[in-house]
């Protein structure tokens, strides 16, 4: 990993040998993701709440002779449970579910323009994903979840200190490490980078983009079988960054997998596009019909 000019910039090797860089979230933007995505799992907490709501007034207008039976009682208890549950899946599963996405990122997360990277430059796991947000819990939630319950309590008042101690040190220790990385995100091998903005169509030329084969290359369905999601993406930032040695060295394995003749000189640019364009159109059509191809190594795709 080497510094470039501007602080935030790391470059990373790849597991398959290519450079990439990527520029690291601030601290503002990441505490500004972690707020929306908070705002957001409250507004679904309050939807749910009035749908349970309505649920439970039609069941307290049911006939005399049924609540006789208890059974008004015993159903709005049902309802309390559901919501319990639907908190706890709410909290821990709002992160696991959006983060395990293609894009790596909550809603907030889009919004603010940042997503979740492996720190090595590989595919981001369910390992880490799990790793970082079971971090959180430790982090932020137990501390303050005790302090709750503390108040109002015969509790100590050093251990509410105990416990606003624990809170900050882990609050305060993206502060304490260059790369701004939370306890999680040290835990998981992960970090919080920024996303490109714009669409990669607009990015790659100002000239309509074209089709495969009016640019002359005429993929095979094996051709594109060989790489996915991951891949896709991985393509994409080199083309964004647009290095010539990063670009040549794609093309290269690009060609050794799927038996061609790398390109050179100005065609690297043209084949790559090409091979872009044609991948990202048989990804779609296959998740059009319900299968979706991770990476090279999900051999069928997974429905």
């Amino acid at each position: 990993m080497s510094r470039r000019a501007d602080p935030r910039q790391r470059s990373i090797v790849t597991p398959e040998g290519l450079t990439l860089t990527f520029t690291l979230a601030g601290r503002g933007a990441r505490f500004g993701a972690l707020a929306l995505d908070l705002v957001f799992m409250v507004l679904v907490l309050v939807a749910m709440l009035l749908f349970l709501a309505f649920l439970a007034g039609g069941l307290a207008n049911l006939d005399t002779q049924i609540a006789k039976k208890n059974a008004v009682g015993q159903a709005i208890q049902f309802l309390v449970i559901v919501m319990l549950a639907f908190i706890f899946l709410l909290r821990n599963g709002w992160f696991l579910f959006f983060e395990l996405g293609p894009r790596g990122a909550t809603p907030g997360k889009r919004i603010t323009g940042l997503r979740i990277a492996a720190r090595d430059g590989g595919r981001l796991s369910t390992e880490m994903v799990l790793a970082r947000n079971l971090m959180r819990d430790i982090e932020i939630f137990l501390p303050l979840a005790a302090m709750g319950a503390a108040l109002g309590s015969d509790a100590s008042e050093a251990f509410n200190w105990v416990m606003a101690g624990w809170f900050l040190i882990f609050a305060l220790f993206p502060f304490f490490n260059r790369d701004g990385l939370r306890a999680g995100d040290l835990v998981a091998g992960t970090w919080v980078v920024e996303a490109p903005r714009r669409k990669l169509e607009a990015s790659l030329s100002t000239a309509p983009a074209a089709t495969p084969a009016a640019s002359g290359y005429a993929f095979r369905a094996e051709d594109l079988a060989a790489y996915g999601e991951y891949e896709l993406q991985t393509l994409e930032r080199v083309l964004r960054e647009d290095q010539d040695s990063a670009m040549e060295a794609v093309a290269r394995a690009i060609c050794l997998k799927i038996g061609w003749t790398p390109p050179g000189g100005h065609e690297v640019r043209s084949f790559l596009e090409a091979y872009y364009t044609a991948l990202r159109a048989q990804l779609e059509q296959g998740m059009r019909f319900g299968k979706r191809k991770a990476d090279k190594h999900d051999a069928g795709g997974t429905p």
